[in-house]
């Protein structure tokens, strides 16, 4: 078996560490790899390696360094991180620099799971392959390798929808137990070139349509079930960072999903407001979030990062503060206004993003007012003019910046 980028005394020391127990390379590098050998697609690339086998986990790890020292004729320094209860672990491997430097790798035991209440954390229990590939996302993610023979087990008719370059549901409740599988598929669909599958299509509209979590919009943020708030949040954050965002955002458009976020989000023109945010080198899920009906109920929902959520809060501020402002004033005048207590740099960045009416003189002040300083320093104000270091030279400094401003 060989893998683009990944050299083969790796594999040969997983397969040896795998002895008794059933081991398979399982998600994007399978999908990938097919899309490669098969269809022509450039190869992308792997940041690591995600494994999956029967039984523990952990008893595989435990082997690992003696079949690593086998196979490379040393020791391999080798860190190992424990997440979750059923010990997914996460492995960093320092292999020779002409064998690819450090790697990394996620080794899980396999498991099934099932879903008392849609939108919730699904129970999960150890099981086989098959059951693991069974709970995926996409039918095209629901391939793996077995390390011993190198045979691909497709039980979902992956290869299939490779080929028509589409992603398929696996179940019929699969948006209903996991809406962020929509956000999933819109990465996918931004960074492989995919579509959803018509009946994928119908059963994301039909379960939008009936809204079959128990949490409604409008309810207490804090109760939202997890696949409607943390996962959520987290599932965008990947898709603003990693993927080619206007495409995949116009997907969910598409689709009808930002729903799952805020009606408003559905019929909103976000295009301008994150191009700007990027050009303005803001955080992009709160300026995606900016145009919903309640911005601040969201982030709460989401869970934003304090600084995120905080970021928000001023911009809606700043924007009812803005009601009694000219556009007309002087700079100094708008710096005064900008300046004030409360307000930050980026929550001016974020209503200039979102275009707020008087969004010019407040791009001027990001891009220029606020750099201009005093044309006298403080030092050579105490020289000639005797001020001593308190509020009276503050003041004075201020006032020649001002009247800089102003010329």
């Amino acid at each position: 078996m060989e893998i683009p980028d990944v050299p083969k005394p790796l594999l040969q020391a997983l397969t040896a560490a795998a002895a008794g127990q059933r081991c398979a390379l399982v998600g994007g590098v399978v999908r990938d790899l097919l899309l490669h050998r098969h269809h022509e697609d450039p190869w992308r690339g792997l940041p690591d390696l995600d494994l999956l086998v029967e039984g523990r986990a952990a008893d595989l790890v435990e082997r690992l360094p003696e079949a690593l020292r086998a196979v490379f004729a040393q020791p391999i320094p080798l860190r190992v991180q424990e997440h979750g209860s059923f010990g997914t672990l996460e492995l960093e491997l320092d292999l020779p620099e002409d064998q690819g430097g450090t790697w990394l790798l996620d080794i899980a035991s396999a498991r099934s799971e099932r879903y008392l209440e849609p939108g919730e954390n699904p129970l999960v229990s150890f099981g086989l392959l098959d059951e693991d590939l069974a709970r995926r996302d996409f039918t095209v993610n629901a391939m793996a390798l077995t390390l011993e023979g190198g045979e691909l087990l497709d039980p979902h008719r992956g290869q299939q929808d490779l080929s028509s370059r589409q992603l398929r549901f696996l179940h019929p409740s699969s948006v209903s137990d996991d809406p962020t599988r929509l956000v999933r598929a819109a990465r996918y669909a931004a960074r492989l070139g995919f579509d959803l599958a018509p009946d994928a299509q119908v059963q994301a509209h039909a379960t939008l349509s009936a809204w079959p979590w128990q949490w409604r919009p409008g309810d207490d943020p804090g109760q939202a079930p997890p696949a409607l708030g943390t996962r959520l949040r987290m599932e965008l954050e990947l898709l603003l960072s990693r993927e080619p965002w206007p495409t995949a955002l116009a997907a969910l458009q598409r689709w009808g999903a930002l729903v799952l976020l805020d009606p408003q989000l559905q019929a909103d023109q976000w295009r301008r407001r994150l191009h700007w945010a990027q050009r303005l080198q803001i955080p992009l899920l709160p300026a995606l979030l900016a145009g919903a009906s309640d911005p601040l109920a969201l982030a709460e929902r989401l869970q934003l990062p304090h600084r995120q959520h905080k970021l928000l809060a001023q911009m809606l501020e700043l924007e009812h503060r803005l009601q009694s402002q000219s556009a007309e004033q002087a700079p100094s005048a708008w710096c005064q206004f900008l300046e004030a207590p409360g307000l930050s740099p980026e929550a001016v960045a974020l209503l200039v993003a979102s275009g707020t009416t008087n969004w010019k003189p407040l791009l001027r002040w990001w891009l220029r007012w606020r750099h201009v300083r005093s044309p006298l320093t403080a030092n050579k104000l105490m020289r000639e003019e005797g001020l001593r270091p308190g509020p009276e030279l503050g003041e004075r400094l201020r006032q020649l910046r001002f009247t800089a401003l102003d010329r």
